[in-house]
């Protein structure tokens, strides 16, 4: 049995993890109607020997469900069937973090409840095509621009739906800066071509994701309130502008200054992303002192270099999830990974590809 760093226990914020392995937030499109169910209260306890699980990204607004079949946390219904995936995660000995994930421009009309419309920063589209259950492959929606006041009635959408996530039994909270969605299209002078006191300066576009997490602090405190950050990310139409590095340098100090509980850095070069350059991820470990999470192409031999080295806290693995509910104890006993990856599964909506992979027993049999 290895004692190694990766297996070690490690405090964050008022929790114990058993492990320093993070089960990174991958969106999986079980929730029917938007509301988690048992099947997803499966899934999530299959994996829990993982230190933390964090969600697949969940929104906190009816606005912000522009994908189909993911799962929503604004309302009683919602509450209730995450309770299901709580108390299966925490019976079997796991900590769990709701992702709070508003897509933004990322949308189309037909993903949306009654009522619900497409917005952004700016009127700006997004580049390519999202699923529809109805019509299949459809173009981004041209996004609303978010007026002042629907822009303040947003900040405390996601403070509520933090409140909601303490409701439902969830450890904490991290919020999706990543990735292209609603937060970075703040960040981003691409997206966000705003001439009010959001728009322009970094200050001012930072602005909107600072008070997001103010309010999430207000509501839940931010021994519960992390964030997840891509910088030179491209995913979600993401082009690169001249001022990332002063942008995310400016992002960590004041993260910093409000002492949250953690910073998760993702870098997607392993799927054929551009190289995250080492400069960003080092300034950020230096200008923020509680717990980096770093997700991104991670092996068993990688992981336990960067934790050695002191340049992570925590590490964190996506895809080897999904087809190795068992992914802490085959790398904990070097036990080989399935290799058995059902891609066309990813975003269904049965147990297909979700709940189906097996575990690896002791004796080198699959069960």
């Amino acid at each position: 049995m290895s004692t190694s760093e990766l297996f070690s226990k490690y405090t964050l914020g008022d929790i114990e993890l058993k492990n320093r392995i993070v089960m990174a937030p991958m969106t999986r499109c079980r929730a029917i109607g938007n509301i988690p169910n048992d099947l997803i209260a499966k899934y999530y306890e299959q994996r829990a020997s993982a230190g933390l699980i964090i969600t697949e990204g969940t929104s906190p607004s009816a606005n912000g469900l522009g994908y189909c079949r993911i799962p929503g946390l604004f309302n009683d219904a919602q509450v209730e069937g995450w309770k299901k995936t709580t108390g299966a995660v925490h019976a079997a000995g796991g900590k769990i973090f709701v992702q709070l994930m508003h897509t933004g421009r990322i949308s189309h009309s037909l993903n949306l409840p009654a009522g619900a419309k497409t917005v952004s920063p700016s009127a700006v589209q997004a580049a390519g095509q999202i699923w529809t259950d109805l019509e299949g492959l459809k173009d981004h929606d041209v996004p609303q621009a978010m007026s002042a006041e629907e822009l303040q009635q947003t900040i405390m959408e996601y403070a509520q739906s933090a409140q909601l996530a303490v409701k439902a039994g969830f450890d904490g909270v991290e919020l999706h800066g990543a990735n292209g969605y609603l937060l970075e299209q703040f960040i981003s002078p691409v997206s966000n071509q705003r001439t009010d006191e959001y728009g322009g300066s970094i200050e001012n576009r930072c602005r909107f994701v600072l008070e997001v997490v103010d309010q999430v602090i207000n509501a839940i405190g931010k021994g519960k309130t992390s964030i997840r950050l891509s910088p030179f990310g491209v995913a979600s139409d993401m082009p690169h502008y001249p001022e990332i590095e002063k942008t995310y340098t400016y992002l960590a100090e004041q993260l910093n200054e409000r002492d949250i509980v953690y910073i998760h850095l993702v870098d997607h070069s392993a799927m054929g992303a551009p190289v995250v350059p080492f400069s960003i991820k080092d300034t950020i470990h230096k200008k923020f002192k509680n717990t980096l999470i770093l997700t991104g192409g991670y092996n068993l031999e990688s992981a336990q270099s960067d934790l050695k080295s002191g340049y992570t806290n925590l590490i964190g693995f996506g895809r080897q999830f999904i087809n190795n509910p068992d992914l802490v104890i085959r790398l904990e006993n070097n036990l080989p990974l399935s290799e058995a990856l059902d891609f066309n599964a990813f975003y269904t909506a049965d147990e297909k590809g979700f709940t189906d992979y097996p575990a690896y027993s002791e004796s080198g049999v699959i069960v």
